[in-house]
Parts: C-alpha cells; sequence; structure tokens
C-alpha cells in the first residue's frame, strides 16, 4: 500500500479504457503509487459500471506497470473516519462491479494487496502472471479487510483458508494461488492480455443474454435455487435466439 499521489498528479485519469463493441479494458493507471486505489479511481469505476449497466459488455481489469493494485490509498485511509466506513466507499464499487450484467475478468501481474485483492476477488475470474502476490495487510495497519475480502474470500477459497490469509496477513504466491483456487491458470507477463482476451472471446462466441442470465443464477443465493432457475430458463426457451442457436447446430450435425 502506498500515500497518495502529489498534488499535481491529483487530475490525471486513474483508468485507462479501451472500449470495445463485446468487451471493455479497465487498466488501474497509477503506477508512481503502484495503482494505489484512491477516490478519484473509485469514482472512475462507479462510471464505468454506469455504462456497463447501461451497455452490457464483458469487463476485463488489470494494472499498468506490472503491478494490478496494491492497495488502497493509505494518506486517504488514514483520514477516513467511522462514517466513512459506515459509507462502505470501496465496498459499494467492488459490490458494483461484482453485479455486473457480464462477466468480469482481472488479469493480476504483480502485487494485489489490500483493496486491489479485493477487486480481485469481485470478478468472476481471476488469471494470473508468475509474479502474482495476493495478500490483505489491513490488521497490521490497525484495520480489517472490508471491502469484501472477508466473505468473498472463503467463498473462493474456504472458510480456514480466508482465514490464515486474513489473521497472518501472510502474502501468497501465483502457484498457491492457483492451487488454492484464487486464480484459474497462470500467464507469463506478457501473454496475461491475451489470455484474458481469449476468455472474453469464447464469452463473446456465446448467446449475451444466456451469458447474463447465468451469471444471475450464479450470483443468486443457495436459497433462490432451484426456482430461479426455471424462471431464467424459460426467458429463455422462449427466445428467437435460442431457437436459432440450436437450429444451426443441428444443421451443422447434419453435415
Amino acid at each position: 500500500m502506498r500515500e497518495s499521489a502529489p498534488a499535481a498528479q491529483s487530475d490525471a485519469p486513474r483508468l485507462r479504457i479501451d472500449a470495445r463493441d463485446d468487451r471493455v479494458i479497465a487498466t488501474l493507471d497509477r503506477p508512481e503509487r503502484r495503482n494505489a486505489i484512491d477516490q478519484a479511481m473509485v469514482d472512475e469505476l462507479h462510471a464505468l459500471c454506469a455504462d456497463l449497466e447501461e451497455h452490457p459488455r464483458t469487463l476485463v481489469v488489470t494494472g499498468a506497470g506490472g503491478i494490478f493494485a496494491a492497495g488502497a490509498d493509505i494518506a486517504q485511509l488514514r483520514e477516513r473516519t467511522g462514517d466513512d466506513a459506515r459509507r462502505g466507499i470501496n465496498a459499494t464499487v467492488f459490490d458494483r462491479i461484482r453485479h455486473l450484467p457480464m462477466p468480469v475478468i482481472a488479469a493480476v501481474d504483480g502485487y494485489a494487496l489490500g483493496g486491489g485483492a479485493e477487486l480481485a476477488y469481485a470478478a468472476d475470474i481471476r488469471i494470473g502472471s508468475p509474479r502474482v502476490r495476493f495478500g490483505n495487510p489491513e490488521p497490521g495497519l490497525g484495520i480489517i479487510a472490508a471491502a469484501g475480502a472477508a466473505w468473498r474470500l472463503p467463498e473462493i477459497v474456504g472458510h480456514a483458508r480466508a482465514s490464515e490469509l486474513l489473521l497472518t496477513t501472510r502474502v501468497i504466491d501465483a502457484d498457491e494461488a492457483l492451487a488454492w483456487g484464487l486464480l484459474s491458470s497462470v500467464h507469463e507477463p506478457d501473454d496475461l492480455l491475451a489470455a484474458a482476451h481469449a476468455i472474453a472471446d469464447r464469452i463473446a462466441a456465446n448467446s449475451v443474454r444466456a451469458t447474463i442470465l447465468t451469471k444471475r443464477a450464479l450470483l443468486a443465493p443457495r436459497s433462490h435455487h432451484p426456482a430461479i432457475d426455471g424462471e431464467l430458463q424459460a426467458e429463455l426457451f422462449d427466445s428467437a435466439d435460442k431457437r436459432a442457436r440450436m437450429t444451426a447446430f443441428l444443421e451443422r450435425k447434419k453435415k
């Protein structure tokens, strides 16, 4: 975690956006502060979410300079009060990212610590490079990991492993993250973004509506299943897209 940027840099954009028809690549672009997440970056992430809620596309989140995000901005965190904590500044935007209509892919290179790790935990799919380092050092700074780690991390790696990481503040490398299921694959740094695009390509080949409803089913509480599955499937069964795709499949089989 690093302190905030000098005042002269305060107006510089925190995100570099590459918007395409079926995906958006958002690069955390504050390398002089190891892509620390400050209020300006949070505001830009909210603006990006608003766009993706209106025009759903797959989101790829990555970081500039060989680092995903080395945490939240400590200089800002130091000055925040209990009322700020109750507002859930980072938690709110990470939850918004988590619930975007289309999938979110985190392409993690280097450090993903504190708030940076929690941003990665909010993604649907995480891939990384051999340089990956995940950790939540918050208790060493007198706070807790309150932007999703306490409940998302147990869902991803299990309660015992999440407890170890959050209570000891230990940092794990790419091999351990892969073995634990925190990463689904590891790629060399120069190949990482291409691997993220390959995943986005596979998503783009599928029905957009079916993808959106699959994600909705995945995020639904267990108590909503199996009823929600039937309702979502009912919408798709009556769609022209389903009929066209299945007809094309059957015609290919005849050849």
